[in-house]
């Protein structure tokens, strides 16, 4: 049997990979059996066993993949120039949770919330997760530091705190569309303005 190139065992794999997500997005990771999986790739069990040993690793590439995504995100929103604006990047956000998965028949937005507790049961991964999102929360602080000095944000900002807000409310928008409804970057944005003017105006202790 002739040997594979590179290229094909690429594309086999990501199809393996997609064929995982799709049916993690549909029943969750722990109602996913490997024999589902190998129905939904059209292969033999020999063939996604050679790329994939079990469906942890499958859980394990998943979950990498769905961190990445958030990752992406704010990476291109930082080498953009001009820098985005505060309100350009809660849009981006905002859009990031709405549309990511339309046309496709997996949503790495569930998966990422499934990965978020999978995180916690496994220490391998709950370690690569912090450290990622440690990683994210970096780079975070570097846009709003630039920020600070293009007079986005006050002089007084620390820059590790608007990170930090930032970081925080990617969660919550996945969450909001897949258990409540999607939120708006109107709605954010809003609601961010009115609750950062109603602290900036409340009377101090």
């Amino acid at each position: 049997m002739p040997r594979l190139n590179e290229e094909t065992m690429e594309k086999r794999r990501r199809h393996i990979l997609t064929s995982a997500w799709s049916c993690f997005s549909r029943d969750g990771f722990h109602a996913t059996s490997m024999d589902d999986v190998i129905a939904a790739t059209g292969m033999s069990s020999s063939a996604v066993y050679r790329y994939f040993r079990s469906k942890d690793d499958l859980i394990d590439a998943a979950a990498d993949e769905a961190l990445t995504l958030v990752r992406d995100m704010f990476g291109q929103l930082l080498e953009r120039r001009p820098t985005p604006s505060p309100a350009e990047v809660l849009e981006a956000m905002a859009g990031e949770a709405r549309d990511r998965g339309e046309g496709k028949p997996y949503d790495l937005t569930r998966i990422a919330i499934q990965a978020w507790g999978e995180a916690l049961r496994s220490p391998e991964l709950e370690e690569r997760t912090r450290t990622f999102y440690l990683a994210v929360r970096g780079s975070l602080a570097e846009l709003a530091l630039r920020w600070r000095e293009e007079g986005c944000l006050p002089s007084t900002a620390d820059p590790e705190q608007v990170a930090t807000i930032l970081m925080t409310l990617m969660p919550g928008l996945l969450v909001s569309r897949h258990l409540v409804t999607p939120v708006s970057a109107e709605q954010l944005i809003g609601g961010l303005s009115s609750l950062a003017a109603a602290i900036g105006t409340a009377p101090s202790s």
